[in-house]
């Protein structure tokens, strides 16, 4: 499958963003850029800190990416980015407009497992529930698809693949669950 849409692999932190975003752009034949390199230094070392983002943090690092994704629209691509809000999904949506959103989802025990046995990266476990808290879910007026992250990434993959297949098939403007 090869689609000329940007895909934003979405979710809380621990997800699997960073694991099935270039698994995805594989899948698709497209370009993967990590979400979290457009993060300006401040915002790692206030993360790594255990500080949540506040909105004027995250303004810089959405339009980075909305801007990564505007150079890639018509030629496709996957990018991962939190996009918990819907004001941070429109300003995405405002820089590239044929953004489709992969929203990682499942349950909280086994997104915190996940993220307390992964190595090396900035975000400790303890902002998860900030994470959630922010969380806003893909409205049904939204491009996009939820995929559950239960099963291996090359499981969870295949069920982004197919619900965005289904999605450009059957229902090009409306947000479809993938479990």
């Amino acid at each position: 499958m090869r689609t000329p849409h940007v895909v934003v692999v979405m979710g809380v932190a621990g997800t699997g963003k960073t694991t099935i975003g270039p698994l995805l752009a594989t899948r698709l034949g497209v370009p993967y850029a990590e979400g979290d390199d457009f993060h300006p230094a401040a915002n790692i070392a206030k993360m790594s800190a255990g500080v949540p983002l506040t909105d004027e943090d995250r303004w810089p690092w959405l339009d980075a990416i909305g801007a990564w994704a505007h150079e890639q629209a018509g030629l496709g691509g996957v990018v991962s980015s939190s996009a918990l809000k819907r004001a941070y999904r429109d300003r995405l949506r405002a820089a590239a407009p044929g953004v489709v959103f992969v929203h990682l989802t499942g349950d909280r025990a086994l997104i915190e497992d996940r993220m307390a046995h992964r190595q090396g990266h900035f975000m400790p476990t303890a902002l998860l529930d900030s994470q959630f808290a922010t969380l806003q879910p893909l409205e049904p007026d939204e491009a996009g698809v939820v995929v559950d992250v239960s099963g291996s990434p090359e499981e969870i993959t295949a069920r982004a693949v197919n619900a965005l297949r289904d999605l450009e098939r059957f229902e090009p403007r409306a947000a479809r669950s993938s479990r």
